[in-house]
């Protein structure tokens, strides 16, 4: 219960009207987590208790009207004033929601575009010299994430790019084609000891990264050679 109280002060980032998307998912999350979606998602009724209800009926009616009344009150709690006054007078946090949703969630259509501009960014990427591997994995794992999430609000079908692999595969398959030529030869390591379709991005990132400290370790070394010699 300590843990659940601590949690719940946790909130998402108030929304005041812009980047919807990011609020709803980081929204939906969060009421998941206080097991209180349920109230958004199915939008139950409460009904009024028999005569002579049980112990467990009275439980469970108690229960369903705290969730559908915190539910609400946290929905009001998460958006800014100017947003609150187009929604207090709403009856269910489904209500609620659904509004929100309408009203400011971004046309289909531009979401759409939005997947596709990010699909062409991330296959123009190409590490740079002054970037390091991490730097590079960030990019890419960061396009990768905005694409899998608008592609699930868009609810769209698995295919290739779009596919549940992409934050796997797609980004492993990316980083070995587009680094540097430095790393190559722990990319035939990797090759020779590993079913690259089955290799986690951890596993590449640990590996290039290895490679990567050892090269400014002999670079530093050099440096300091250079300099006594001086």
């Amino acid at each position: 219960m300590k843990a659940e109280t601590n949690f719940s002060q946790i909130s998402p980032l108030i929304f005041d009207g812009e980047s919807y998307d990011l609020w709803a998912v980081r929204m939906e999350a969060y009421l998941e987590a206080l097991d209180l979606w349920e109230a958004v998602e199915e939008d139950y009724d409460v009904f009024a208790l028999s005569d002579n209800p049980t112990v467990v009926q009275m439980k469970i009616h108690k229960e369903k009207k705290i969730k559908k009344a915190k539910t609400k009150s946290y929905l009001f709690a998460c958006v800014s004033q100017n947003v609150f006054t187009k929604i207090m007078t709403l009856k269910s946090a489904k209500i609620i929601w659904d509004y929100l949703k309408k009203e400011y969630a971004e046309d289909e259509r531009i979401r759409s575009m939005q997947v596709l501009n990010l699909m062409r960014e991330f296959e123009i990427q190409r590490m740079k010299e002054t970037k390091t591997i991490k730097q590079y994995f960030d990019k890419l794992l960061g396009i990768a994430n905005k694409i899998q999430s608008l592609v699930q609000e868009l609810d769209l079908k698995s295919d290739g790019l779009l596919g549940t692999q992409f934050l796997n595969s797609r980004i492993v398959e990316k980083i070995l084609v587009t680094i540097l030529e430095r790393y190559e030869a722990s990319i035939a390591v990797l090759e020779n000891t590993n079913d690259l379709s089955k290799i986690t991005l951890a596993e590449v990132l640990h590996a290039l990264q290895a490679l990567e400290q050892r090269r400014l370790m002999r670079e530093e070394r050099s440096m300091e050679g250079v300099y006594l010699a001086k």
